[in-house]
């Protein structure tokens, strides 16, 4: 459920809940949800020094959302527990944890070209939460930069998962799309120091691949 409002990233909205105070319920049986957009993986790669097949091994699964191949943070198989919750029930890549975690218990919607967010109100426990200004929620760095990534990353997945859709009977073409895809954004180290401008590339380059 939610409170039918939506948010702007300098609205304040009722989510703090006292730094979880021994819960971690928010971080376990979440399924494949968690999913990681390229700038999840790359604070992850750089934060632990490890890359993308050794995230694999433990942390990381990939999942087909849609003909799309994306990678998510794993849960135990027998726990439910996300992969990275200490022996405490507390976040051990907090500093660098992704963005959907961040934003939990809000969520995002995609508009035209703008995002805003949504609270939902029925998937934390904590009681009486106050209230946070949703820019200082998410804890991130250059959040309009971050926003405009985020628009900008989830128009091309839409637009990607719209020609993987179109062309599904050509297994053979959508395999290869989906490798380029890991590949390109996630598998591939990051090399420039304005990550977003890199990303901005890659995706212009892929779109050229495809046409």
């Amino acid at each position: 459920m939610t409170d039918n409002k939506t948010y702007s990233k300098n609205d304040m909205v009722r989510v703090g809940c006292n730094d979880c105070a021994g819960c971690f319920k928010c971080c376990c049986d979440m399924g494949q949800s968690v999913i990681l957009d390229p700038l999840d993986m790359h604070r992850l790669k750089c934060s632990l020094h490890a890359g993308f097949e050794e995230l694999m091994k433990k942390n990381v699964e990939l999942h087909v959302e849609d003909g799309l191949i994306l990678p998510n943070l794993k849960m135990d198989e027998k726990s439910g527990r996300c992969s990275f919750l200490n022996e405490q029930g507390r976040c051990s890549i907090h500093a660098f944890r992704p963005g959907i975690c961040r934003l939990f218990p809000l969520g995002r919607n995609y508009r035209e070209g703008r995002l805003d967010y949504f609270l939902l109100t029925d998937v934390c426990p904590a009681k009486n939460k106050s209230k946070v200004r949703v820019s200082r929620w998410l804890d991130t760095e250059n959040l309009t930069a971050y926003e405009n990534f985020l628009i900008e990353w989830h128009g091309f997945t839409k637009e990607l998962r719209a020609k993987l859709q179109q062309n599904q009977v050509d297994e053979e073409w959508c395999r290869k799309v989906n490798l380029l895809f890991l590949q390109m954004f996630y598998v591939k180290d990051y090399l420039e120091e304005d990550f977003f401008a890199e990303l901005s590339g890659r995706i212009r380059q892929m779109r050229q691949m495809l046409e």
